[in-house]
């Protein structure tokens, strides 16, 4: 088996693993996997991944057949972030998740990453003890429109110290900027902000541009700053992560 950069010519056994993984992995009815597949391993959506700059599409390849895929993007400074590990049932307990995070984790940092993020839906026990085991902290949660369902998503960080500053917002209010937390923008990063010191609640994003609060999100997870205009494109074409 080999860890590879996905081509265009994988899209079908890419967008096959994703469906079988999400099948297997969560309670999600056929109707839900199949509208996630189609926004987020289309034709156009593979393309555009396999052509970022800030986009990672890896493929654990065994003789010629894609058995898992990993999906990452770089979503701030020196910080790399897992979207998805999707690894076929058939070939799950043979270390293929294994050896495709670690060679994501790999390139990631080759790529300049010092931190790694991972993203995994709360109810994926599963997804969940793998990050645990290899020594993530879990430091937030968010959202995810999955069909016409929003499921709780779980957000892990190998940083070893999470720091978080207080700052006010307009109605007076103390939230914290979370600096080891946050997304790409097209000027500066987005950190994430969170109600509570311990990060329990996610009050919005803080642009590290004009250090501002009023940071406007559409539908898609489309973040803008009111006030400077830097923007993060969406990471999936789903939900909002507040």
């Amino acid at each position: 088996m080999r860890i590879r950069e996905a081509e265009p010519a994988d899209r079908p056994a890419v967008r096959d693993v994703a469906r079988r993984s999400l099948d297997a992995s969560y309670s999600l009815g056929p109707e839900a996997i199949t509208s996630a597949i189609e926004e987020w391993y289309d034709e156009d959506r593979i393309e555009e991944i396999l052509e970022g700059d800030d986009r990672l599409l890896l493929v654990a390849d065994r003789d010629g057949q894609v058995v898992g895929v990993s999906e990452s993007v770089f979503s701030g400074d020196h910080v790399g972030t897992i979207l998805w590990l999707h690894v076929d049932p058939s070939y799950r307990g043979e270390g293929i998740g294994s050896a495709l995070f670690d060679e994501t984790d790999r390139v990631l940092r080759d790529r300049g990453a010092e931190t790694i993020h991972g993203r995994v839906l709360a109810d994926n026990v599963e997804g969940n003890t793998f990050y645990e085991d290899r020594g993530f902290e879990r430091v937030g949660t968010g959202e995810v429109d999955i069909g016409e369902r929003t499921y709780v998503e779980n957000l892990y960080t190998d940083a070893d110290e999470i720091g978080r500053d207080p700052v006010t917002d307009e109605s007076g209010k103390t939230v914290y900027v979370d600096h080891d937390t946050h997304e790409k923008g097209s000027i500066e990063p987005f950190h994430v902000v969170y109600m509570t010191e311990d990060g329990d609640d996610r009050y919005g994003y803080f642009c590290s541009n004009c250090e501002s609060l009023a940071n406007a999100m559409n539908s898609m997870g489309r973040i803008e700053c009111n006030n400077c205009g830097n923007v993060r494109k969406p990471l999936r074409w789903d939900a909002a992560y507040l």
